[in-house]
């Protein structure tokens, strides 16, 4: 079986090709910017405690050649009450130091943290469909917290090293220059060179383990999820699940294994150049004593200086790969804030205002976005280019007026959800345009048009949190009266009265377990609070029993009858009174009127009726072929 570690090293060779972009140090340095008072500071101070670290060594010195040997024992008791005094000074500079270091670093981190964040939420759905949620959660997490490094204990440590080396060997070259210079000649050999090899290829190696524990943190958050447990468990692929984590695992491993060896590299180099500086201290030092060119004290302060110069040279030896490091956690994170939203707001975007819920679409026709558009994954990845998608609505036009029931039905995958998720800009059109109140949708404000309208989908997503606050996330500042006739109208008043709790009950994924029909009629009460002029329900009463959804059917008339109503339904007896049905087929409309006009046409609306309502009809199977080829016939 092949060695983890030699196995990781061989891989590192294949390991992705991208280099940190031009332009992002400078970027980085903008992060600095209103911070930078607390960065001189935090520079002056990390000066101090690196001269700070000769002082000891020649305190060392003057209490062994004035104080010990000449047998004064005032100089060697105020010599190490100095020695005591300098350790406690040193002592409040260094919690100084670590004070503004986290300030700087905590404060970058929430700034990149609030930016991403804001600017994920900008991102359209199609941005979130191409990308998986463990890498949006590494890249707002462990590349931020890599980029806060960059600032602070990457930055500090830089300073730190070369200000303490300097000044340890300004200190050696004082008490022996032929000493330090042997010494000096030796730190390129094995210092420099290892730093070149390996700091060439760590941006890479830490790319790679970035992209695998961003795979492995999404992995976990689908199959830990209460959905994905009880699809695992249902479907009995435990094994199949453990197998792939394992190789998600192994490739974090090996990924892992190479940045550790890369670093053992530098261990040993430091091992071998401490044992032989140590015996060229101690012999070279030694003669110079016996010959009488230096005292005891030197020799004792230039052992003690060798040992005060191995950490700047382990910080600057790291300093190439901690840098190329910190830079591609920074270049990840600035790859998301790179990417320009499908769907984005005009600079002149109007608002709109008292709205009376007029839509419109004329001529409108809609293919989903590339995938490798928005795609975080597309930077890394190489191969063929994908082939355009296909065109999902073609030239739809209707008009509902206020107060308005339209609906939308035909077979599955026939564009209705698409068609209609173009009105509140889930996606923009293609071609053609969707406009409310005479208002194209694409020049107004994102906001006005968000409040325009409600939509309630057939798996509607409560957040896990109260009742109280998921209603409110639809109104902030709604009474609790108006919650109360939401849920009443909603018919949840029953349920409410038996949580003990009520509004205050915790729901969603980890809260109390609301039935299906419960989850959807909370989701309408949602909607109801909202009170939108504009209203979408795509299989809104899909999970409702019968005597539950001619309820919610008769809230919802009373709440929307001055409210323009857009419905996807394949139960038809929910559609029966609309003012205007229209049939979609593979994209496009090829019937449209009313209930009883569309059963005398004969044509896809009346044998998709006869389907549901006919004992004696053809079945069909889901994807409708065997209607749209009967109705051809």
């Amino acid at each position: 079986m092949t060695n983890p570690g030699i196995h990781s090293l061989l891989q590192e060779r294949r390991a992705a090709r991208s280099r940190v972009r031009p332009g992002t140090l400078r970027r980085v340095v903008r992060y600095a910017g209103p911070y930078r008072r607390h960065l001189l500071i935090l520079l002056l101070l990390v000066s101090l405690d690196a001269i700070a670290v000769v002082l000891d060594p020649l305190l060392l010195k003057l209490i062994i050649d004035r104080g010990i040997l000449p047998r004064d024992v005032g100089v060697v008791l105020g010599l190490a009450a100095l020695v005591a005094v300098t350790a406690l000074v040193n002592g409040v500079v260094n919690l100084a130091q670590h004070w503004f270091s986290a300030r700087i670093g905590q404060g970058v981190v929430c700034d990149l943290r609030i930016q991403v964040f804001e600017h994920l939420q900008r991102m359209s759905v199609a941005f979130y469909t191409h990308n998986h949620t463990g890498t949006l959660l590494s890249r707002l997490g462990a590349d931020v917290n890599g980029a806060q490094r960059a600032l602070t204990t990457t930055l500090s440590s830089v300073v730190s090293s070369v200000i303490s080396m300097a000044a340890v060997l300004v200190t050696m070259a004082y008490l022996s220059w032929q000493l330090t210079l042997v010494i000096a000649i030796l730190l390129p050999t094995f210092i420099y060179l290892p730093a070149r090899i390996v700091g060439r290829r760590m941006q890479h190696v830490t790319r790679r383990q970035m992209e695998a524990d961003a795979a492995l943190g999404g992995f976990m958050a689908e199959r830990f999820n209460v959905a994905g447990a009880v699809l695992s468990k249902l479907y009995g692929r435990r094994a199949d699940d453990a197998g792939r984590f394992a190789a998600n695992a192994r490739d974090l491993r090996d990924a892992g294994v190479v940045v550790f060896m890369y670093g053992r590299v530098f261990a040993v180099t430091l091992t071998v150049l401490a044992a032989v500086t140590t015996a060229l201290v101690y012999g070279l030092g030694g003669y110079q004593v016996i010959d009488g060119t230096i005292q005891l004290g030197a020799l004792v302060a230039l052992a003690a200086l060798l040992t005060r110069l191995y950490r700047p040279l382990v910080g600057l030896s790291n300093v190439h790969a901690d840098v190329m490091t910190a830079l591609v956690s920074f270049d990840r994170v600035f790859e998301v804030l790179d990417l320009a939203p499908h769907v984005a707001e005009r600079p002149d975007a109007v608002t709109l205002t008292d709205a009376a819920g007029r839509v419109e679409f004329r001529d409108v026709s809609f293919a989903y976005p590339d995938s490798a558009e928005g795609n975080l994954s597309a930077a890394t990845a190489s191969g063929p280019a994908e082939a355009p998608n296909p065109v999902v609505v073609r030239d739809v036009s209707f008009r509902a007026e206020p107060g308005q029931m339209i609906a939308l039905v035909g077979p599955s995958g026939a564009g209705k959800s698409s068609l209609l998720n173009l009105l509140p800009r889930l996606y923009d059109v293609t071609s053609g345009s969707v406009s409310i109140d005479g208002h194209d949708v694409r020049d107004l404000t994102l906001a006005s048009l968000s409040a325009a309208i409600g939509v309630v989908t057939q798996d509607s997503h409560l957040f896990h949190d109260t009742i109280r606050a998921n209603l409110e996330y639809a109104r902030p500042g709604v009474t609790d009266a108006e919650m109360h006739a939401a849920l009443e109208a909603a018919q949840l008043a029953d349920l409410m009265r038996r949580l003990p709790d009520g509004l205050d009950t915790v729901v969603g994924d980890r809260g109390y377990r609301l039935s299906g029909g419960e989850k959807q009629r909370l989701a309408l009460a949602r909607l109801l609070v909202k009170a939108p002029p504009v209203v979408i329900l795509d299989e809104a009463t899909a999970h409702l029993d019968s005597e539950s959804e001619v309820a919610v059917q008769r809230a919802l008339q009373h709440v929307m009858a001055v409210r323009t109503c857009l419905v996807i339904a394949h139960r038809l007896s929910t559609v029966r009174s609309a003012d205007q049905i229209l049939v979609l087929e593979r994209g496009r409309v090829v019937e449209h009127g009313r209930h009883d006009e569309l059963l005398r046409h004969g044509g896809l609306y009346a044998q998709l009726c006869a389907v549901q309502f006919d004992d004696a009809a053809q079945p069909v199977d889901t994807t409708g072929r065997d209607v749209v080829e009967h109705t051809k016939r």
